[in-house]
């Protein structure tokens, strides 16, 4: 990330918090039209397609993740477009990247030392990921550990049971805990939206979160039944809306989860410039958490490019 201004935070407002209220039925009817009112087509598609490209998290959080595999990930990382899509598209001095690496601690170093020279961070997923059930303490050493091994960047999940039940004093000192544990690192803090019931549950996490000190605010661990949605995220993009209004600061959106097709990521980049407007389309305050988005992204640049689509194998992931 660059070295823009972070989000301290704010002492936890709980009259704001409690006032939050988020229409589900109007959501839902704001998030239908994203897409539909206006189409991108042919070389503005592309850029468009380039943007998406370049705000992805590229990741692998698999039980069988090994070194050879997190190297082969970090190697199309630093070139996820082949020399002669670059070439065609004209974007060979730009050498486009990722945004960000995202894999287990255990992977950290692997990660550190494959994108060494390239700029591109490694993110950490933290704080007993995904359930975040592990004891407190642990949680938070997990985050000194991972920024000790080299991850610049933290992605935390929060204890999902404070939401539900309201105990928002306890999820503000939680997320602080975890901010004050990263450093200089930044913090992007995980809602696990498909557990925690309402729209309003949603919006008042994302709050709270941010009152606490996070840079970013995600979606979701990809575990989940139900990931980043339209509406979830619209829910959580205006409370960063009124955040930036009230407090001057800027804080992050990453949507993560099921966002598979070059499509979902044109909607999401729509909804940001809508909702945020075009400081909220670089890989400082969005982020896409990925891994297969990337082979879409690259076989409709290659249609661009082109005239005709590869088949997928074509565009293997590592």
């Amino acid at each position: 990330m660059s070295a823009r201004l972070r989000n301290p935070g704010e002492p936890l407002d709980l009259d704001r918090v409690r006032a939050i209220r988020v229409n589900k039925s109007a959501a839902e009817r704001r998030a239908a039209t994203i897409g539909t009112r206006r189409t991108v087509k042919k070389q503005w598609q592309a850029a468009w397609l380039l943007r998406a490209l370049t705000v992805i998290d590229l990741t692998t959080l698999s039980g069988d993740d090994t070194p050879g595999n997190v190297r082969r990930l970090c190697a199309k990382a630093r070139h996820p477009l082949r020399p002669d899509l670059e070439d065609a598209l004209g974007v060979t001095s730009l050498h486009p990247t990722v945004a960000a690496v995202c894999v287990y601690h255990a992977m950290v170093p692997t990660a550190v030392a494959a994108l060494e020279g390239s700029g591109i961070p490694v993110a950490a997923v933290s704080t007993g990921f995904p359930a975040g059930l592990s004891p407190f303490q642990q949680r938070v050493e997990e985050i000194g550990a991972s920024v000790q091994a080299g991850a610049r960047e933290i992605d935390v999940v929060i204890t999902r049971a404070h939401v539900l039940t309201g105990q928002w004093e306890k999820l503000y000192d939680e997320v602080r805990a975890f901010r004050a544990a990263c450093g200089e690192a930044h913090l992007k803090v995980i809602l696990a939206t498909g557990e925690l019931a309402t729209l309003t549950n949603v919006a008042r996490a994302s709050w709270v979160a941010m009152q606490a000190g996070a840079d970013f605010i995600k979606t979701s661990t990809g575990k989940e039944s139900v990931n980043a949605t339209l509406p979830v995220s619209l829910a959580m993009v205006r409370q960063i809306r009124e955040y930036k209004a009230r407090t001057g600061f800027s804080v992050g959106y990453k949507p993560a989860g099921g966002i598979r097709t070059a499509k979902q990521a044109l909607e999401f980049l729509m909804l940001m410039n809508e909702e945020l407007g075009r400081e909220w389309l670089e890989p400082t305050l969005f982020r896409f958490g990925a891994s297969s988005l990337l082979t879409d992204l690259e076989r409709q640049l290659e249609m661009f490019v082109t005239g005709r689509y590869a088949a997928a194998h074509h565009h293997p992931m590592p």
